[in-house]
This record gives structure tokens, C-alpha cells and sequence, in this order.
């Protein structure tokens, strides 16, 4: 199984360990991350550096996808290759791409995957139904987790950076049955995958996205 490029180099300089301590995380059930064997990371998506920091819950190499858009710029889309990422066109149910996890978890990787598509809060940002459809087809356990606090590490638009206390809480794995996507049945995993990250992230509140005044688009920013 070859590993991507950038994680060795990233393991090198001991980006993990500076990363963790700059932004003070605060882990919970790493153990709940198999250390071996296909797995699905579904995780809530409220910020730009939530890649970096699902990274952190486990030393297997992430292999996510990501937006198509990225490889529009191809310095962009060259780093996301090295970093063993994959394109997938949202909301189209790309076959090509489930196609590629599909692959990727016959090998025994691990694929993550943000089912709300953006972490900017002035769009919709509904759980779409891919890590569901994904899991359905393949029989891949899928183990959410609930990012909280990275909303106020960083900024897009009027750039800011912050250092925030993030938390990360790996939550219960769920068996998935090999079984047919329908969309019945990936809207039922789908909410179950929602219910489970948000019970995590109750205690917490909603996320503070308070750089983001109620009532913004993106085009007066």
C-alpha cells in the first residue's frame, strides 16, 4: 500500500504534534478509530483546517475527497494528489469517485469525508448522502466525528486566524450492513450519521460562527 508523499514529510518536520498543541486539542475515544481494516471518518465541517485536524485522530493516512473545483488551480489540485486525495463532483453522485473509494477501502484504507460539502455557514449546508451510499455498497464501518471550536480558527474572505481550544470526540463506529444505496436507505444512515455528531457536539452549543454576522453572503464580504 503506498503511502502519500506529503505524509512522510509531514511526519518528518512532526506537524502532528506541533499542530495539536498549537490549536491545544483535546482528544476523546481514539481508540474508537480501527488500526487496521477499511473505514469511513465522516466528520462535521465548520472550517477550512477541519482536514488537518480529522488527520489527527488517527496515524493511518486520510485518503478524503474533496471538491472537483480544487484542481482548478493546479498547484492546488498537484498538493491535494500528494497529499492522496480525490476529486468528486458534489451533489452528482459521481461514479467515478465512489468508484475510487470503493477501490481504496477494498485495499483497507481509510477514506474521510465532510457530507456538508462546505464549512461556510451563509450557504445550505445539508448532510448530503455520499458517505452513506459509500458505506451502503461497500459494508465499510463508518466512525463520525464531532469537530468542535475549529469555526474560530480561521477565516476565509476577510482572512483571520485564531487559536481556539478545538475538541475532537471520536463517537460509537456504526456497522453497515452490505446492502443496496437506495435513497431510502442512505437518507436513514445519513440521519443517523447526522444525530450521532450532533448529540456529540450538544454539550458544546451550536458552532460560533460569530465572524460571520447572521444575515451575510458571500458577495458583501
Amino acid at each position: 500500500m503506498t503511502r502519500p508523499p506529503l505524509y512522510t514529510v509531514f511526519e518528518l518536520i512532526r506537524f502532528r504534534v506541533w499542530f495539536a498543541r498549537l490549536l491545544r486539542v483535546q482528544f476523546e475515544h481514539l481508540e474508537r478509530v480501527p488500526a487496521e481494516g477499511p473505514v469511513i471518518l465522516v466528520a462535521n465541517h465548520e472550517s477550512l483546517i477541519d482536514p488537518w485536524l480529522l488527520g489527527l485522530v488517527t496515524r493511518r493516512p486520510i485518503r478524503y475527497m474533496a471538491k472537483a473545483e480544487l484542481w482548478n488551480v493546479a498547484l492546488v489540485g498537484k498538493a491535494m494528489e500528494a497529499f492522496g486525495t480525490f476529486p468528486v463532483t458534489r451533489g452528482t453522485g459521481d461514479r467515478h469517485a465512489v468508484g475510487r473509494a470503493g477501490e481504496l477501502l477494498a485495499e483497507g484504507q481509510v477514506i474521510g469525508i465532510f457530507p456538508q460539502g462546505t464549512c461556510l455557514p451563509f450557504r445550505e449546508r445539508p448532510w448530503l448522502r455520499g458517505a452513506a451510499r459509500l458505506a451502503l455498497t461497500t459494508g465499510a464501518p463508518i466512525v463520525p466525528v464531532c469537530i468542535v471550536g475549529s469555526e474560530r480558527a480561521l477565516r476565509p474572505g476577510k482572512f483571520r486566524i485564531g487559536l481556539p481550544r478545538v475538541r475532537l470526540i471520536v463517537c460509537e463506529p456504526l456497522t453497515v450492513e452490505l446492502a443496496k444505496p437506495t435513497v431510502a436507505a442512505a437518507k436513514e444512515l445519513t440521519a443517523r450519521i447526522e444525530a450521532t455528531i450532533e448529540a456529540a457536539r450538544a454539550p458544546y452549543g451550536p458552532p460560533d460562527h460569530a465572524w460571520y454576522p447572521v444575515g451575510t453572503t458571500r458577495a458583501t464580504r
